[in-house]
């Protein structure tokens, strides 16, 4: 048993967490670390040992153990003592075989703060503390005493000078590698209401969830906290197979408005119907306004969806009018219907307008339909624009 459980874990996060365990170890007195060690299920001693070298005294007993037991035993430690080396070491060592976000996936989210702060409501630094322990941690400078702490570097370079970008700040505290455990704290602490304002909450986890639905991961509404969401990273729930082609597809028209509406209309079609619903809507009204606008037309404001669309029809000619083959004619006719019935749709079941007493309360499959037909038409739309601009320049 013991040599199929060691077969599950690489040798560096076995060495990561007994070096972490040794290390929490030797911070208790030479006189505690032998009873400490015999609660732990380590290999009895001596004091006189444990007082030439406590690190190695520790060191000798954990090398001994197979990696489950050394699960436990950093298990019962964190019981008495808070260690963030420790708590990382056995994080990364239980999530060995899962699932997990890629480093390439970690940067690209990075790079959403090349150019922001982490924070609208707080100071970065005071959101940095929030997620990690700073003061616990050790400087990365190595000709720094050592008593200074990485909460003592980023305060210079955060506060004093300004002179460390956020990739910087983020390297420093271990980002790129941190356990999946840490990163997920982090990510939505990064989302949290009382970080973000209303107006860039949102648009951030969309943002975000652009990057982790790569792996198979979101950020998804699980309450409300006065009104504002409250996220959390969850397994991403296999929806239409054709997700990722319109995601590429509205990231290429449009990162920013677009396919944030995108990302999070499917955020929210398994746990937010109505919601869902309405954005469904609030999608193809985008596509159609920026294709129209591209295409150098004008819209009005009170423009709704159907009016829209017609319009777009125009210049796309997908009118059904403007075909003579019947074929074409049905299934253009089918795509004028599709628009007009998410647009009443929305009307009856979305979160636009009042439910009322008597109003149907839309579920999962009443979402999904409407998102995923929102979704295909944006993106039929969109390619049809491609080819039409394409065309305009031959």
């Amino acid at each position: 048993m013991k040599q199929l459980n060691a077969q599950q874990y690489s040798a560096t996060v076995v060495r990561q967490l007994g070096d972490a365990l040794a290390k929490v170890i030797s911070d208790f007195s030479a006189n505690e670390v032998p009873s400490l060690c015999d609660r732990l299920g380590l290999r009895s001693g001596d004091r006189e040992e444990a007082f030439k070298s406590k690190l190695k005294y520790a060191e000798r007993r954990i090398i001994e153990k197979a990696p489950i037991d050394l699960i436990s035993i950093a298990k019962r430690l964190l019981e008495e003592v808070d260690s963030y080396d420790l708590s990382e070491a056995l994080a990364k060592i239980q999530e060995a075989g899962q699932n997990t976000v890629t480093e390439l996936t970690r940067r690209r989210i990075m790079a959403i703060f090349e150019k922001r702060a982490f924070s609208t409501e707080l100071d970065d630094l005071d959101f940095i503390r929030r997620v990690w322990p700073t003061s616990r941690m050790p400087s990365v400078f190595s000709n720094a005493s050592s008593e200074a702490s990485l909460d003592d570097d980023l305060f210079n370079a955060i506060v004093r000078n300004s002179d460390w970008s956020n990739k910087e700040v983020l390297e420093a505290l271990g980002y790129l590698n941190c356990s999946q455990k840490q990163l997920f704290r982090f990510l939505e602490e990064l989302t949290n209401p009382l970080v973000q304002s209303p107006n860039t909450q949102g648009t951030l986890a969309a943002a975000i969830n652009a990057h982790l639905r790569h792996d198979g991961f979101r950020l998804v509404t699980v309450k409300r906290l006065s009104g504002s969401p409250v996220y959390e990273i969850q397994p991403v729930t296999v929806g239409s197979p054709a997700d990722n082609e319109i995601s590429q597809t509205l990231a290429n028209l449009d990162q920013d408005t677009v396919h944030s509406r995108w990302a999070q209309a499917l955020d929210r079609r398994d746990t937010d119907p109505a919601g869902a619903i309405t954005l469904a809507r609030t999608l193809l009204e985008d596509v159609c306004k920026w294709i129209i606008t591209e295409a150098g037309e004008a819209f009005e404001e009170k423009d709704d969806l159907p009016v829209l669309y017609r319009k777009l029809a125009k210049i796309l000619n997908l009118a059904p009018d403007a075909h003579t083959e019947p074929v074409f004619k049905q299934i253009l006719g089918s795509c004028q219907s599709v628009v007009e019935s998410l647009g009443s749709l929305r009307n009856k079941i979305g979160d636009a307008h009042s439910p009322g007493p008597k109003r149907i309360k839309p579920a999962a499959r009443h979402a999904q339909l409407a998102v995923n037909l929102s979704g295909t038409m944006a993106t039929f739309l969109v390619s049809t624009w491609e080819i039409r601009k394409h065309e305009m320049k031959n």
